[in-house]
């Protein structure tokens, strides 16, 4: 299979998903108790007549079949119309995009901010006195263990209450972006440093870090030059299906430091059963993870071309 069909194939299993994501929400969300009608007239607490839940269920075809519904839903998706969000009464792209702004911002800087604490834990202990290895080994445990909130609570109490370093809530500055991205970063570097640590002390008993070794180069030069290229493959690998997850933490992390965003907007849309909206922002999530995959089978590629992925 050459690399147009891989991509080919790649791409047409990313469709698969989305369909799949799409297609469990909104099953799971008419199965579920509640009815959307109320939800597009204000809730139950508006306490509408029968006759004004029957005009909106006809509107909005909310009396069709499930089937059919289902089918009609699967034709405004093959147009890119996501619908109208019940609560907001917008589109629901508009809706999203307003908010996917300060949930990409902390997303990417999560993400970067992980790699980096990484590789510089991974290239430094990797291979050093059992001390250095036991020191290092328990706070990953710790870090990778905890909840993103817990890690986030305690990052307030230090830093914004205790201190009164850095501001607690807000989307408006640099410096509010910092607790919540070290929240969000945290558990993902414990995870991804262990990885990167167990490649990296197998390559450096390699014959070839020998050599270089032999050549005078110095050790920083040979973790950094040699054995960090060799395990980059796994880090990618698994970064890949760890970054996919972020938004999901985004969730939580936005509601405990008050920061606009997807997180906020997804859990609003849960309680007031706003079904179009709702389903846009799984279908977002899902788009992410075909994406992110789909980009770490390219990067695996390039660092190994000996792989037998895209």
């Amino acid at each position: 299979m050459n690399s147009i069909q891989r991509i080919a194939w790649r791409l047409l299993a990313g469709l698969g998903v989305l369909w799949g994501a799409a297609t469990l929400t909104f099953m799971a969300i008419n199965l579920s108790a509640g009815d959307p009608a109320l939800a597009i007239l204000g809730g139950p607490d508006a306490m509408p007549s029968a006759e004004l839940i029957a005009q909106v269920r006809a509107e909005y075809g909310l009396d069709q079949p499930l089937l059919v519904q289902y089918g009609q839903y699967l034709g405004r998706l093959a147009q890119c119309d996501l619908g109208e969000s019940y609560r907001l009464r917008s589109p629901v792209l508009q809706v999203i995009g307003s908010q996917l702004g300060a949930t990409v911002q902390l997303s990417l800087a999560a993400a970067l901010l992980s790699v980096l604490l990484a590789v510089v834990c991974a290239v430094f202990s990797a291979n050093r006195p059992r001390w250095v290895r036991a020191l290092v080994s328990g706070s990953e445990l710790v870090l990778s263990s905890a909840p993103s909130f817990v890690i986030g609570i305690v990052l307030l109490l230090l830093f914004s209450f205790g201190w009164h370093l850095l501001p607690p809530s807000g989307s408006n500055s640099w410096q509010a972006l910092i607790l919540p991205s070290l929240a969000l970063a945290l558990p993902i570097a414990a995870v991804l440093t262990q990885v990167l640590r167990q490649e990296l002390e197998d390559i450096l008993e390699q014959p070839f870090i020998a050599m270089a070794r032999a050549r005078g180069m110095s050790e920083l030069g040979v973790r950094l030059k040699h054995a960090l290229r060799h395990a980059l493959v796994s880090l990618v690998t698994l970064s890949g299906f760890v970054f996919a997850s972020l938004l999901g933490g985004a969730v939580i992390i936005e509601m405990l430091f008050a920061r606009q965003g997807i997180g906020r907007l997804m859990l609003d849309a849960a309680v007031t059963k706003d079904m179009p909206l709702l389903l846009g922002i799984t279908l977002l999530a899902a788009a992410i993870y075909v994406v992110v995959n789909f980009l770490v089978d390219l990067i695996n590629h390039w660092v190994d071309p000996r792989s037998t992925r895209v």
